[in-house]
């Protein structure tokens, strides 16, 4: 049985808490405003399609191959949860970003060919949500899309608040990252429940 409710809680905490893309699209749109920043987060957009379907077709082929691989990556993806809450719990809302280059459609995209990030949160998704309920292409296409939306929106939120966002996340710090920590364990001790 497909478990929607701790799917996109997964969803939304790796793709809403602080990393590569949301930092950047914050800070460019804090930069040089919103509706420039806005193409930066279209090269997200498509970089993150792409990803996830080069991730999906990756843990597909593996699933196929070695069907025992399952749960190793339930384990690894679980390991990864809590890997992550940690550092939600330790991290901290000073970020030093480089303010020197202008955000383009380019740098978006490229940007997720390097953020490993994107690829853990595709391959968790698809190994331990998706693949074990769902097998069929257009199903996988239909979660490809969903998981391209959820995760590029994080993008698009933290550039369209800006400065806004970043004061109420450092005003707030410890709270929201002892929230975000605690839903990523619960999704973490889930996976085998």
């Amino acid at each position: 049985m497909f478990q929607l409710a701790d799917f996109l809680i997964y969803c939304f905490i790796t793709a809403y808490t602080p990393g590569a893309n949301n930092l950047l699209s914050m800070n460019y749109a804090a930069k040089y405003g919103f509706r420039n920043s806005f193409v930066f987060n279209l090269g997200i957009t498509v970089g993150f399609l792409v990803i996830m379907a080069l991730c999906t077709a990756f843990t597909s082929a593996i699933n196929a191959l070695i069907p025992k691989a399952r749960i190793l990556l339930q384990i690894l993806g679980a390991a990864y949860m809590l890997f992550l809450a940690w550092r939600i719990c330790r991290s901290s809302s000073e970020h030093a970003l480089d303010n020197s280059h202008r955000p383009t459609f380019v740098s978006g995209m490229l940007l997720q060919f390097v953020n490993f990030k994107i690829y853990i949160y595709a391959i968790t998704a698809m190994s331990l949500y998706i693949m074990p309920v769902y097998d069929s292409l257009w199903m996988l296409i239909l979660f490809v899309l969903i998981l391209t939306l959820i995760g590029a929106s994080g993008s698009f939120v933290w550039a369209f608040f800006g400065n806004l966002l970043c004061s109420f996340v450092s005003k707030h710090e410890k709270a929201v990252n002892t929230i975000m920590a605690l839903l990523l364990v619960y999704c973490a001790v889930a996976l085998f429940i």
